[in-house]
């Protein structure tokens, strides 16, 4: 090897190095700021009982009202301690004398993931005296669900069936109501004695142009899927997001409910894409949001929209550790944010192991040539694709996922954090107990507690 190309090499791994070390550095800059955030909060005079604000988040709405709860009572002076509901024992709710808790509900009344240990210990618990707690609940839902705001009732029955004193009857929110918020703000006023708490509203939806829309299943047996870019509108800054990480569209005709969507790209990318499946209703008229974004809106159209914190489904703690991303048909979105997101980062990151599920490989392979490139690039080390309907038996994720059982307990001793994101019925559901066969029920739970085991599914 010539001196030239020596340097060069070594140039290159310098460079490579000091990259690896500005995204470190940025992300223990990040954390560092949210402890501080968190600190802040705390009673500033020993011996001061602060109230507890606790919450247990699915998508990252209740954690994002919890703390700005929090915030909103330090102002005005109350000490607080806030925290997810999974890092709040028994004997802390029997030392406590507030409680307030948001508490959002997952699928069909279950917890979130990062709830359930404490609903199966915690709330497991008969007996426990906690007639000296007074507590307040926020319960997220959605009423096209049949058991509404399943796990906030549930959390508000328990604590009320041992003692705890209400002090104020249970505020449910369907989807983001904002009488139902102003409800608790007018609460949270009357208990910290001031009429003036801060403004915490959502950010403003702000116009965005739709630049590209592409069908990307022609031919399909299932509905038509959609790989859209959108940028803001012109003068406006391309706003920071993470791979995770959703955007809230607002629909034409559906005014006060914005639409979640994952977010497919990362900021590098220069645009937010989205894989957008055309859902269709019982008669056969088009889904209001998917309809209009696949099918009405018109390139060069302004969509109004705004970026929102996931936080269950960022990397956290994960950036330096090898996943095991598990998907279907538009769930593929957050999982390719991850992978660009570790694509931008450079070459020597940790592993990747992609397994996603579609109907039949002719035509649902979704971002196929980038996959394929990516693994040709040693990008990805893995990837497993699953068409159901390419067989005469029905083959699904979670059925290749069992048939690697070995290989996924050994990325998991490894350090490993899986990602699933796709549809609630069926798949989500399906790879859970497949993971519970592999790697055990309390292993599984662990992870979840460890932020290790993460998911985005709807």
């Amino acid at each position: 090897m010539t001196l030239e190309k020596i340097l060069y090499a070594l140039a290159t791994v310098l460079c490579y190095a000091l990259m690896c070390g500005a995204i470190a550095w940025q992300y223990r800059n990040r954390q560092r700021a949210a402890q501080r955030r968190v600190q802040a909060l705390l009673p500033a005079t020993p011996g001061v009982p602060a109230w507890w604000v606790a919450y247990a988040s699915q998508t990252g709405q209740a954690e994002e009202l919890a703390l700005q709860t929090a915030q909103a009572l330090h102002t005005a002076g109350v000490p607080v301690r806030l925290a997810p509901l999974s890092q709040i024992r028994l004997e802390d709710l029997q030392q406590a004398d507030r409680l307030l808790c948001v508490a959002s509900t997952y699928g069909e009344g279950d917890p979130p993931d990062s709830a359930v240990p404490f609903a199966r210990q915690v709330m497991a618990t008969a007996g426990a005296s906690l007639s000296h707690l007074h507590v307040g609940l926020l319960a997220l839902g959605d009423r096209t669900y049949a058991n509404f705001c399943g796990f906030g009732r549930a959390l508000d029955q328990w604590l009320l069936s041992q003692g705890a004193q209400a002090l104020f009857e249970r505020i449910e929110v369907d989807k983001s109501d904002p009488q139902a918020l102003l409800r608790w703000r007018q609460h949270l006023g009357h208990l910290a004695g001031t009429s003036d708490l801060p403004d915490w509203e959502a950010p403003a939806l702000e116009p965005w142009r739709l630049r590209t829309r592409l069908h990307l299943n022609p031919g399909s047996a299932g509905e038509p899927v959609h790989h859209l870019e959108l940028v803001p509108e012109a003068g406006a800054a391309l706003p920071d997001w993470q791979a995770g990480d959703l955007v809230q569209i607002e629909v034409p005709g559906a005014p006060g409910e914005p639409r979640d969507y994952s977010i497919a790209s990362v900021p590098q990318d220069g645009a937010v894409h989205l894989l957008v499946r055309q859902a269709r209703r019982a008669d056969g008229s088009a889904g209001v949001a998917s309809g209009w974004l696949a099918q009405d809106a018109r390139v060069g159209d302004t969509v109004r929209m705004r970026v929102r914190a996931h936080g269950g489904f960022r990397i956290a703690d994960n950036a330096q550790r090898a996943l095991i991303l598990i998907g279907n048909g538009t769930g593929l979105a957050g999982l390719r944010g991850h992978i660009r997101a570790r694509v931008a980062a450079g070459q020597g990151q940790a592993p990747l192991w992609l397994l996603f599920g579609e109907r039949h490989a002719r035509c649902d392979a979704h971002y196929r040539e980038e996959i394929d490139a990516w693994q040709r690039e040693g990008r990805l080390e893995r990837v497993d694709w699953v068409f159901s309907r390419d067989q005469a038996e029905r083959r699904y994720v979670q059925h290749a996922l069992a048939e690697s059982a070995a290989q996924v307990k050994d990325w998991v001793a490894r350090g490993a954090a899986i990602y699933v994101c796709g549809s609630l019925e069926g798949m989500a559901g399906e790879v859970n107990d497949t993971l519970q066969s592999i790697l055990g029920e309390e292993a599984l739970q662990q992870l979840a507690a460890e932020g290790r085991y993460r998911r985005d599914v709807y």
